[in-house]
C-alpha cells in the first residue's frame, strides 16, 4: 500500500500534534472523567477536524480517505479520536442535503473552531440500533418544529453547539415504507439547553462523555429541518457508513499502538535470563495480530476509495468496522497478555486503550448486524430480522 507525500505529511502533522498530549494527560482525563477540550480545541485549531468541510467554507477540502488516515494516527499515538470523531462523520450529512443557507450558517464556524458540531442524536431507549423503530417526533406548529422523545448514548453532547437529529415527522403507520417519515434536524443547542432540552451524562467504563437526552417540547425553527421532510432515514445513511469507515480507522490505529506497545516491552522485558519476546508464545500472537491488523487495514482504505469514488460502499464499509474491530480488540488482548501484571496497572497506558478498544465492536454497529447486513445485502441469504 503506497501513499502520496500529501498523506505521508498528514500523518506526520498529527503525529506531532499528539505528541503534545501524552498518556499523563489521558490518564488524568480518564481519572476525572474530563472532556479533552484542550486536545479536541488543538485539532480545531491545526484544520484536522475540517478536513472534509470544502475550502470555500473555511475546510481543507479532503477526501474520507485523508480523514481515515488523520484518526488512525490519533489513536495509534495513543490519544482518543472519540473525543472529537462525530464532527467527521456528522459533516457528511449536512455538506450532502443541506442547503447552501445551513452550509454559509455553520461550516465557516464549525471550521474556526467558533462552533463543534459534536452530537448526533439517533439511539434511542427501546429502539437501540432499530433505527426505524425509534419514538422521538417533531410535530409542525407554523414557523417552527416542536419535538418530543428521547436519545440514549449520545456521546458529547454537553460539549457540542450543534446536534444532528433524527425524529419522526410522519406517524409510521402513515408511512408506504417503513423507511419514510423520517426527518433530520439541525439543532442549535446553545438555544434549546435548559428549554426543552436536558442532557444527562451516563458514566461508562471509559471515558466517553456519553450522555441520555431528553426533548420535553423544544421548539425549533422550521429552517432547522435538513434535506426534504420523511427523507432523513436514507440521509444519514452514508453518513453511517462514512462513520464505519472512520471509526475502523481509529481501530486501525488502536492496533498499531497495541503492537508497537506489546513489541517494545516484550524487547526490555527479560525474565529467565532474557527477553520474553524470544519466546514463541509471546511472539506469535504479536505477529498474529499485526497480520490482522494489516489484513483490515487494507479493507478499511478499499472502503474509504469506494466511498471517495462516489459508489455505495454499504459492504465495504460495514466489513471494515467488522474486520478492523476485532484487530483492534485481539491486538488490546494481546497486548495485556504480553505486559502481564502490568497490564493492568495505569502507567502503562495498556488498561485505558484496552477499555476504550472494547467498544468498537459493539458500536456504532454491533458485529451481530454486520453480518446480518453481509448475509442478506452480499450473500442473498433471507433477513433474519
Amino acid at each position: 500500500m503506497t501513499e502520496s507525500e500529501d498523506v505521508a505529511e498528514i500523518r506526520r502533522a498529527v503525529q506531532a500534534l499528539c505528541a503534545d498530549y501524552p498518556g499523563e494527560y489521558w490518564r488524568a482525563k480518564d481519572a476525572a472523567r474530563a472532556y479533552p477540550g484542550e486536545f479536541v480545541d488543538a485539532l480545531t485549531k491545526s484544520g484536522f477536524l475540517a478536513a472534509l468541510i470544502p475550502e470555500a467554507y473555511g475546510g481543507s477540502g479532503l477526501n474520507l480517505d485523508a480523514a481515515a488516515v488523520i484518526m488512525e494516527e490519533i489513536q495509534a499515538a495513543g490519544c482518543n479520536g472519540a473525543s472529537a470523531h462525530a464532527q467527521m462523520y456528522i459533516m457528511n450529512t449536512l455538506l450532502k442535503y443541506g442547503s447552501e443557507e445551513q452550509k454559509r450558517a455553520y461550516l465557516p464556524g464549525i471550521a474556526s473552531g467558533e462552533l463543534r458540531l459534536q452530537a448526533f442524536g439517533v439511539s434511542e431507549p427501546t429502539s437501540g440500533t432499530d433505527t426505524l423503530s425509534l419514538r422521538t417526533v417533531a410535530v409542525r406548529d407554523g414557523e417552527d418544529y416542536v419535538i418530543n422523545g428521547q436519545k440514549i448514548w449520545t456521546s458529547r453532547a454537553e460539549y457540542s453547539d450543534l446536534m444532528l437529529l433524527l425524529a419522526r415527522t410522519t406517524p409510521r403507520d402513515h408511512v408506504a415504507s417503513k423507511t419514510e417519515g423520517l426527518s433530520i434536524f439541525l439543532v442549535d443547542m446553545r438555544m434549546v439547553v435548559g428549554n426543552g432540552m436536558t442532557i444527562k451524562p451516563i458514566r461508562t467504563m471509559m471515558n466517553h462523555s456519553t450522555t441520555e437526552v431528553f426533548f420535553d417540547d423544544m421548539r425549533i425553527p422550521a429552517s432547522a429541518l435538513v434535506g426534504e421532510e420523511g427523507k432523513g432515514f436514507r440521509y444519514i445513511l452514508s453518513g453511517m457508513n462514512a462513520e464505519r469507515i472512520l471509526i475502523a480507522a481509529e481501530c486501525i490505529g488502536d492496533a498499531k499502538w497495541f503492537i508497537q506497545k506489546a513489541t517494545a516491552y516484550a524487547n526490555e522485558r527479560n525474565v529467565f535470563g532474557r527477553a520474553i519476546g524470544q519466546n514463541q508464545g509471546v511472539q506469535f500472537p504479536i505477529a498474529r495480530a499485526y497480520a490482522q491488523m494489516r489484513a483490515a487495514e487494507l479493507m478499511v482504505h478499499h472502503a474509504a476509495q469506494v466511498f471517495d469514488a462516489g459508489g455505495n460502499p454499504g459492504a465495504e464499509a460495514n466489513m471494515a468496522k467488522m474486520l478492523a474491530s476485532e484487530a483492534s480488540w485481539a491486538a488490546a488482548d494481546m497486548c495485556v497478555q504480553t505486559h502481564g501484571g502490568f497490564g493492568f496497572a495505569e502507567e502503562y497506558d495498556v488498561e485505558r486503550k484496552f477499555r476504550e478498544a472494547r467498544l468498537y465492536t459493539v458500536a456504532p454497529i454491533s458485529t451481530n448486524l454486520i453480518l446480518s447486513y453481509l448475509a442478506e445485502h452480499v450473500l442473498g441469504l433471507p433477513r433474519s430480522y
